[in-house]
């Protein structure tokens, strides 16, 4: 039997499969509560969106994207998170909902879809590239925390 996957938009009843798979597939500790109030953030503004991936009503995974308008090249949807849950990967999952941002950023009118993926990453960078993204330059992050 084929397993039937569902793309939605998020919503705020998804913090805890949200929650478990920034644990499970990027290894991020943050507390559900601070998942809860971002997501509660997230879900009121329109230029930025979450959309999960369902399996028997069961979330398995997301990807989260917001603007990003520069005074230099046309806007572009900016992926900030795509995970899926380990024991779900490999099933198309993670396609679907690539498919699903960049139909957002089609019918918002930008030019395309960016993300930055982490160096050590490289499983992920083979998908992005199999999924006709480009590797155009290495780069540093850098952050101030206040």
């Amino acid at each position: 039997m084929h397993e039937q996957i569902i793309i939605r938009t998020a919503n705020i009843a998804d913090t805890k499969r949200i929650h478990e798979i920034n644990i499970d597939a990027f290894g991020y500790e943050n507390c559900i509560s601070e998942t809860e109030k971002a997501l509660s953030l997230v879900l009121e503004k329109s230029n930025i969106k979450i959309f999960v991936a369902e399996i028997n009503k069961d979330v398995v995974g997301y990807i989260h994207g917001s603007d990003y308008s520069t005074t230099y090249q046309p806007p572009l949807k900016n992926i900030l998170a795509i995970g899926v849950l380990k024991s779900f990967q490999g099933r198309g999952i993670g396609g679907l909902l690539l498919e699903k941002l960049e139909e957002w950023a089609r019918n918002d009118g930008c030019a395309g879809v960016r993300l930055v993926s982490g160096f050590n990453r490289t499983d992920a960078h083979n998908f992005y590239l199999k999924k006709g993204y480009k590797d155009r330059k290495d780069q540093k992050n850098f952050m101030k925390l206040f």
